[in-house]
């Protein structure tokens, strides 16, 4: 298991830049930043965040092919490969943010995202590519310049069957966001071991990752108040196209739906506030990882055993009103092993979680600025040879109220 952090560009360059250098002090795989509008731009951030740092991998998450031209996109990414050593990494997917402002059609997703890929790898080849898609169109045209690598990673962002699919066939990986519950992550990596059959590939060799909203909180009852607001959004906006939701009795009655229908993006979570009655912690356990150090150790152990390779996370503060809570990423808590994981660590299989498990993006209330030292090293493993996985008390499951 992985970890990586993903940023939105809603905080000042610099604010990034101290976040990305401490996501890659304490181990994390990937730093993302969204390719959100009207935010600050993605690539000349990545750009400077691969100046500032010399080990951590960098890419958007997500671009889409609607909004830039896929050509524009391989331009991009090739950029920051050479800016960065070789460190790039893309994420696509559908898109939606600013398409209203922009008016952009934004039609058959899932074959766009495919065209897109099958274009930009063809250039970063070194190819003069002439494409007639469904959607994406590009006439005899190539790089001006010979990329540093032929081949950057691909990851496929997709929370409907489709897209998932595409992500099987022909990404490096697939990530699906709000996806924070066993049934849904065997869902989810059906339908990319299913695209991958349908062309000969291998599932196991493909990436699947889940994008989950996060917070930790000496109470578990303020992390999940934290993050609720946004579980309201998920799921009054109805984009989420979740294939278990009804079937763990998730979904919301119709009529509070028809309240916050048409909402637009651009409004975030405040069309949403009158559905959170509505919301119990079984809806934010299902969507995000939120609760106590102990409650989130134990559903990223549940998550890795249900076959999810990595968690990119969204920190979120319990108290975001509260000064300077939400200016600085800190490991408040995830370094610091509990008894009933300690006869998890330092075993020969497979490992689960990395060294220093959450490393940064957990936001505390308290306006803490600092990271341990001793957060840096270590490693979390575990192995079958010690029977089952630790398990909370009895009575008590993940992300209950305190």
């Amino acid at each position: 298991m992985q970890m990586s952090l993903l940023m939105i560009g809603n905080a000042s360059v610099g604010v990034m830049v101290e976040r990305a250098r401490l996501a890659e002090a304490v181990g994390y795989n990937v730093v993302w930043l969204a390719d959100e509008r009207f935010y600050r731009e993605v690539y000349a951030c990545l750009a400077h965040f691969a100046a500032c740092t010399s080990k951590v991998l960098l890419g958007p998450c997500v671009t889409d092919p609607f909004s830039r031209h896929p050509a524009l996109t391989a331009m991009a990414i090739a950029t920051l490969d050479e800016i960065s050593g070789q460190r790039a990494i893309l994420g696509v997917g559908a898109g939606i943010s600013g398409f209203t402002e922009l008016g952009i059609n934004r039609r058959k997703p899932a074959r766009a995202i495919r065209e897109m890929i099958e274009v930009i790898r063809a250039l970063l080849r070194g190819e003069s590519v002439e494409f007639h898609g469904e959607v994406i169109e590009f006439h005899e045209g190539r790089l001006s310049f010979v990329p540093t690598r032929s081949a950057v990673p691909i990851y496929v962002a997709s929370n409907g069957p489709l897209g998932q699919r595409v992500a099987g066939a022909v990404g490096d990986g697939g990530i699906m966001e709000a996806c924070a519950c066993v049934s849904e992550a065997e869902a989810f990596i059906a339908e990319v071991a299913a695209g991958a059959a349908q062309v000969g590939r291998d599932p196991k060799s493909i990436k699947k990752i889940a994008r989950l909203n996060t917070c930790i909180a000496p109470k578990g009852s303020a992390a999940r108040n934290a993050v609720r607001p946004m579980v309201a959004r998920y799921l009054g906006a109805g984009r989420l196209r979740s294939k278990t939701l009804k079937e763990q009795g998730l979904e919301l009655p119709a009529e509070a739906l028809k309240t916050v229908a048409g909402a637009p993006y651009a409004a975030g979570v405040t069309p949403y506030q009158s559905l959170l009655p509505l919301i119990t912690d079984h809806h934010v356990n299902a969507l995000t990882l939120a609760g106590t150090i102990e409650e989130v150790i134990e559903h990223v152990v549940v998550l890795a055993r249900a076959g999810i390779d990595e968690i990119i996370i969204r920190p979120f503060a319990p108290l975001p009103a509260r000064s300077q809570a939400c200016r600085r990423l800190c490991g408040h808590g995830w370094h610091r092993p509990q008894s009933r994981w300690r006869r998890w660590q330092n075993l020969p299989r497979r490992p689960v979680l990395p060294a220093c498990i959450g490393s940064p993006p957990l936001q505390t209330c308290d306006g803490t600025e600092r990271f341990p030292e001793s957060a840096r090293g270590g490693s979390w493993k575990r192995s079958n040879d010690l029977g089952p996985r630790p398990r909370a008390p009895i009575g008590k499951t993940i992300g209950t109220p305190d």
